[in-house]
């Protein structure tokens, strides 16, 4: 199933400077797995040495923050939009 995925400007050398990529899976995991093909070294910005999506990176699956959905799991059926947006911290 293709997708579409958001990349940051911070991402965007693993990507070669595109600001969005396609990519195949089913799921969040399986999108994932196909960016890290693609784009080696992405995949380790995204998630931690535990496999969980890094404290500081929101993910959203079309406008579903997927910690509020199924995580990982969180479906990713053809056309969906997935975003990937670093945390903003600040006072």
């Amino acid at each position: 199933m293709s997708v579409s995925v958001r990349i940051p400007t911070i991402l965007r050398p693993y990507t070669g400077g595109a600001a969005e990529v396609a990519a195949e899976g089913g799921s969040l995991t399986e999108v994932l797995d196909a960016l890290e093909v693609a784009h080696p070294g992405l995949k380790a910005r995204v998630l931690d040495d535990d496999g969980a999506i890094r404290r500081f990176v929101n993910v959203y699956v079309n406008d579903d923050d997927v910690r509020f959905a199924e995580g990982l799991a969180t479906a990713t059926p053809d056309g969906t939009s997935i975003s990937i947006i670093p945390a903003v911290a600040g006072g």
